[in-house]
C-alpha cells in the first residue's frame, strides 16, 4: 500500500471513529444519580442526630432515590427526588409513643456548579 493510500486509511477510519461517538457534554445520569445517594446518605445521618435530652429517637429509611432528565434544559439537566421513611420514637409519661410518616425532597442538578441544589 502506498504512503498516501496507508494516510486516507488511517483519515477514514479516525472520521468513522469519531463520528460513532456520541460526545456527552457533562456527567451522566448515573454519576449524578451516585450524588443524589450520597446527598440522601447525608440527610439520614443529620436526620438521626438528635439531642439525647429531647427524649426522640428518630430512624430514616431511605425509601427511593430518583432521577430524571431535563431534556433541553442545559443549566439543569437532572431533577431529583428523594423520600425517606421515618420511624420518631418519643418516650411519654404514658409509654413510648411511635410515629411514622414520609417526608419527600425535591432536587434540582446545577450544571455550573456541578452539585444538587434543594427545591423547596
Amino acid at each position: 500500500m502506498s504512503r498516501h493510500g496507508l494516510h486516507a486509511v488511517l483519515a477514514a477510519s479516525a472520521v468513522a471513529l469519531c463520528c460513532g461517538r456520541i460526545v456527552q457534554k457533562g456527567p451522566t445520569k448515573d454519576a449524578v444519580t451516585a450524588l443524589l445517594q450520597t446527598e440522601a446518605a447525608a440527610m439520614k445521618r443529620d436526620g438521626e442526630k438528635l439531642d439525647p435530652n429531647l427524649g426522640v429517637k428518630a430512624t430514616w429509611t431511605i425509601h427511593a432515590v430518583e432521577v430524571q432528565e431535563q431534556a433541553g434544559n442545559d443549566s439543569q439537566p437532572f431533577k431529583g427526588m428523594v423520600r425517606f421513611r421515618i420511624n420518631s420514637l418519643t418516650e411519654e409519661p404514658t409509654g413510648p409513643v411511635e410515629t411514622n410518616f414520609e417526608r419527600t425532597f425535591n432536587y434540582a442538578y446545577d450544571a455550573k456548579l456541578g452539585k444538587w441544589l434543594f427545591k423547596p
